[in-house]
């Protein structure tokens, strides 16, 4: 269900809608500053995304959004300047045909687990879908010599899209992490769980020995996930009315 109020919408206008929603509400919980980024598969042609010209995510609308091809291509060359790193999500749409939302984001909370011999693991229920272990993805390691962290063409997209494979989360080694889930509203459950049992984690580890999920308590690898997807829809409301959407 779209924010957006003032009577029926179409599927396209819904999910322009909420693509913008997330990219406001990351940005007001903290997940999102003056960059990152989130999209959503067009749901009229699984070959293409909408993602935002590059701007800061707390201020996207809907005249903001661009439409890509799989190659990360923008479909009006002519267009505004888009995100250099739109590449993350041409691959990962390319190759995972189930998700239909991706967020990229530098979220503090991740950082350290990206550059550390200890794992983000899932050890909260709302996190269920971090698994035992998160990947982390190293640019530098995957291609020798270069030195720049950012996504910038859609062969180091294919590379962290196959260290995703078929999960929910990657971590970046020393930038941030992709998060991708079945629509807008569940990436955005995903990211602020995933920063929540990030702060639960560390604290954890400053106590001493500390208990990770269970194997049978964590999810799917590809199951809806979370309190973001509850049948009465309560989280995106509440999200939404938090960062001033309702």
């Amino acid at each position: 269900m779209s924010a957006q109020a003032g009577g029926l919408v179409g599927p396209l206008e819904a999910t322009r809608s909420d693509v913008v929603n997330a990219n406001r509400i990351l940005a007001h919980e903290g997940i999102l500053d003056a960059f990152g980024h989130v999209s959503v598969r067009h749901p009229g042609r699984p070959d293409r995304f909408l993602l935002s010209r590059a701007r800061a995510p707390e201020l996207v609308d809907d005249s903001d959004l661009l439409e890509f091809d799989l190659a990360g291509e923008p479909v009006d060359d002519k267009g505004p300047t888009p995100y250099i790193e739109r590449y993350i999500h041409a691959a990962v749409y390319a190759v995972r045909e189930d998700v239909s939302s991706v967020c990229h984001n530098h979220a503090p909370a991740i950082l350290p687990f990206s550059v550390s011999i200890t794992p983000l693991s899932g050890v909260i229920h709302a996190a269920r879908f971090l698994g035992a272990e998160v990947p982390v993805w190293d640019l530098a390691r995957e291609f020798p010599g270069e030195w720049s962290p950012l996504v910038r063409n859609i062969e180091y997209g294919k590379s962290l899209a196959e260290c995703l494979g078929g999960g929910s989360i990657a971590l970046m080694r020393g930038h941030g992490s992709v998060v991708v889930g079945n629509d807008p509203q569940e990436v955005v459950s995903r990211c602020v769980s995933m920063d929540k049992n990030a702060r639960v984690q560390e604290m954890a580890i400053r106590l001493g020995e500390y208990t990770r999920l269970h194997e049978g308590e964590y999810e799917a690898r590809t199951s809806a996930s979370g309190f973001g997807r509850a049948s009465d829809n309560r989280a995106w409301e509440y999200f939404c009315r938090r960062a001033g959407l309702l």
